[in-house]
């Protein structure tokens, strides 16, 4: 029993409660509950009662700009205004309106068995509330996700659809308890979320073993035969299944790459599921077998990427599959990850661009493989690589795992990763890293639609990397990252305008006006 007091504070504490709620699914933000994990490297904690949001875009009219920063001195998306100005302060950068490239197709994560596994391991408000923030609209509004297509490195076990020897017909194909239990769920929810279609794409790490040279679903090994024979009209057919499966549970995908890391299967003893591919294997694998399968079981219009493995093998992997027009005419785009880009000059994506302009690049993976929780490196790690796929013709970028455990995992072969989302079960809580808020600059404000402008900056800094859209609704966003210990100082030109900004020491912001 409490005093009248002591009821007067707790009525007082459940109606605040109550408001908060409200207030969030309304859309007002709520500020980043932050947890310090060492000196400069901090998350935004989240659980079932409780979850910071973004603060969403005001109505700007003429003069008016909107500002978001997140920094390695602990500013997560923080939202601030300012003006237009006629004079400049610090280096220019002009917008070239007239001067357009590619369209972005959109930013996500993907669902794998262990993001399902973690989500699963909290309480249901903090499920829900780990989902709004990748894909609802006070989240950072996420339109891709990607699925694997079976098991990979980040399940518990190795599985396929159908693991009965010699069945070409795939009369036992079937999802697994983990596509029902720890995929479907969640894009569902997804699904429900977000104020975009969401555009899922599959991607298979490796064929049942049976279908393959070395009996194997790990290990250097490809599929049994040449393409247009038996095992890989099965495989196709496989494809086929996948889609068909998730329709029943009114899921469609947008896309489909051809193969995870396809170079994966010829490395030896490779110790999670790959399965090789040459560049020419691939070419009339699709030519032959997968391309047809799809356009003869009403999937023309599913968007089929190659490659889906390093930039490195750019433009190489794309003149020898898409040179043939026979391949050529099924295939709508190129997957790149991310991986070695210290060693894969970017310069590769203008000349797979200039070579077949017709067909999108879009990044389909990318993970960090220390797992550090909190560090800023990570974010700006990610900011960077975006921004150079993004002035280099590539039209989204796709991070892997969209939650993880706080070591990183489950991963059967102990691969383990860092997430943007890490999942503490045992408190039944979840971490916002500043990767989280990095993506969450591209995610939240270049909507799929918008469009890459070029722009001019006669003397750059060397620490600054940037790059501006015309948004759908006719805004202009540029997104900034100051990758220097000091602060920069820079205006954006636009037209007879400008906005000075000043980039904080380690900082991302994203710049909007109407």
């Amino acid at each position: 029993m409490c005093t009248v007091g002591l009821c007067y504070v707790f009525r007082i504490i459940l109606v605040t409660t109550v408001l908060l709620g409200i207030r969030d699914t309304a859309g007002v933000s709520l500020p980043c509950n932050a947890r310090s994990f060492g000196t400069g490297n901090s998350v935004c904690v989240c659980n079932a009662t409780y979850c910071d949001t973004v603060p969403p875009l005001p109505v700007l009219t003429a003069g008016q700009v909107a500002v978001y920063t997140s920094s390695q001195a602990g500013g997560r998306l923080a939202y601030s205004a300012t003006n237009t100005s006629t004079a400049s302060a610090g280096s220019v950068y002009e917008i070239l309106r007239n001067k357009t490239k590619q369209t972005i197709i959109g930013f996500g994560g993907a669902f794998t068995d262990a993001a399902g596994i973690n989500i699963a391991s909290l309480p249901k408000g903090a499920q829900d509330r780990l989902l709004r923030s990748y894909f609802a609209p006070e989240g950072i509004e996420y339109n891709i996700g990607r699925v694997p297509m079976g098991s990979c490195d980040f399940s518990t076990h190795q599985y396929s659809y159908d693991d009965v020897d010699g069945d070409f017909a795939l009369k036992s194909f079937a999802l697994a308890p983990e596509d029902l239990k720890y995929k479907i769920p969640y894009i569902q929810q997804a699904q429900n979320l977000t104020g975009h279609k969401l555009r899922l794409f599959g991607s298979p790490w490796s064929a049942p073993a049976w279908m393959k040279t070395n009996k194997n679903m790990t290990g250097n090994g490809t599929l049994i035969g040449q393409p247009g024979g038996p095992y890989y009209k099965t495989w196709a057919n496989y494809f086929v299944r996948f889609l068909q499966e998730y329709q029943a549970h009114n899921i469609s995908f947008w896309g489909l790459t051809a193969q995870n890391e396809p170079t994966d299967g010829y490395i030896y003893k490779h110790f999670f599921q790959a399965m090789g591919f040459t560049p020419e294997q691939q070419r009339d694998f699709i030519k032959l077998d997968l391309g047809p399968a799809l356009h003869n079981n009403s999937f023309q219009d599913v968007k089929l990427m190659i490659l889906d493995d390093n930039r490195l093998l750019l433009p190489y992997w794309a003149e020898k599959v898409l040179s043939d027009p026979e391949a050529a005419k099924y295939v709508s785009g190129i997957g790149i990850h991310w991986y070695i880009d210290e060693f894969s000059p970017v310069v590769a994506l203008d000349f797979t661009h200039q070579e077949y302009p017709d067909k999108f690049i879009l990044a389909t993976e990318a993970t960090v493989k220390v797992v550090k929780i909190g560090v800023w490196e990570h974010a700006q790690s990610y900011a960077s690589d975006i921004l150079d796929d993004l002035n280099h013709w590539v039209t989204g970028w796709t991070d892997w795992n969209i939650a993880l455990s706080t070591i990183g995992g489950p991963n059967w072969v102990h691969n383990l990763d860092n997430s943007p989302i890490l999942v503490n079960a045992t408190s039944q809580e979840f971490y916002k890293q500043p990767m989280f808020y990095a993506l969450g600059h591209f995610s939240k404000f270049l909507p799929p639609g918008s469009v890459y402008l070029e722009m001019s900056a006669p003397s750059p800094s060397p620490y600054v990397k940037a790059a501006a859209f015309m948004r759908p609704d006719s805004h202009i966003a540029v997104v900034l990252l100051n990758m220097d210990h000091n602060p920069v100082a820079l205006s954006l030109k636009d037209g007879s305008v400008y906005i000075n900004i000043r980039l904080p020491a380690f900082s991302l912001k994203t710049v909007i006006w109407k």
